[in-house]
């Protein structure tokens, strides 16, 4: 029919309606804004270093992220499933094989950062910044869809944070919002209940000025 948008489509549009974010609360709301991210690289190969006890653990009020990236074995590689190309973007970008707690640039923005609920194999996403004053310079805004796995499920003896899709845009004061709302695609294998998002905001240097995570509230009798 003329004008009947495609059945993807028109789960998009119901995923980013109001009515449906309002029947699950997953945003950032109330929540304390990280004071700093660990981002942890893991090679598709490495099968013993996402099961090691002894991976880096984000400090207090940190928020870590892992990334699989893949490897030369491909699809042979035993992590290769959760791979993500831009988990080795990322890794090149920042030059280095991991990093430690890196701390925000002291900052009085606010960043908010919801998801709605999963449908028709995508879900709705928002990232909104509320400048506390005249922005100097571009911006990077990042948020990451994560699936986060409780300690001694799926191989890992500690909690993961595992990056499952990425939103990356470049904001200037010209675009006249620092606010975007996307669906990101549901990877294969991802359990959508344990979805949530990350996101923070980077300077023309790459400093993280401020972060946040959502946490799903519990849903009214």
């Amino acid at each position: 029919m003329s004008g009947t948008p495609p059945l993807w489509k028109a789960a998009l549009l119901l995923a980013l309606s109001p009515a449906a974010w309002a029947q699950q609360a997953c945003s950032s709301d109330g929540q304390p804004a990280p004071i700093a991210l660990l981002e942890r690289f893991t090679s598709a190969e490495c099968e013993a270093c996402w099961s090691d006890p002894q991976a880096a653990q984000p400090g207090a009020d940190t928020v870590a992220l892992d990334w699989i990236v893949p490897s030369a074995q491909g699809d042979e590689a035993p992590l290769s499933a959760a791979a993500r190309q831009d988990g080795l973007d990322r890794l090149q970008a920042l030059g280095q094989a991991e990093l430690p707690d890196a701390p925000l640039q002291p900052s009085k923005a606010l960043l908010r950062v919801a998801r709605g609920p999963a449908l028709g194999g995508y879900i709705g996403t928002s990232i909104e910044l509320q400048p506390a004053g005249p922005i100097d310079g571009p911006l990077t805004a990042w948020l990451a869809l994560v699936e986060t796995i409780a300690p001694g499920t799926d191989g890992t003896p500690v909690e993961r944070n595992l990056v499952r899709n990425t939103l990356v845009l470049d904001w200037n004061a010209a675009a006249g919002s620092w606010k975007e709302i996307r669906p990101l695609a549901v990877p294969e294998g991802a359990q959508a209940a344990r979805l949530r998002v990350i996101g923070w905001v980077e300077d023309a240097s790459a400093r993280v000025l401020v972060a946040a995570q959502s946490q799903c509230l519990p849903e009214p009798d």
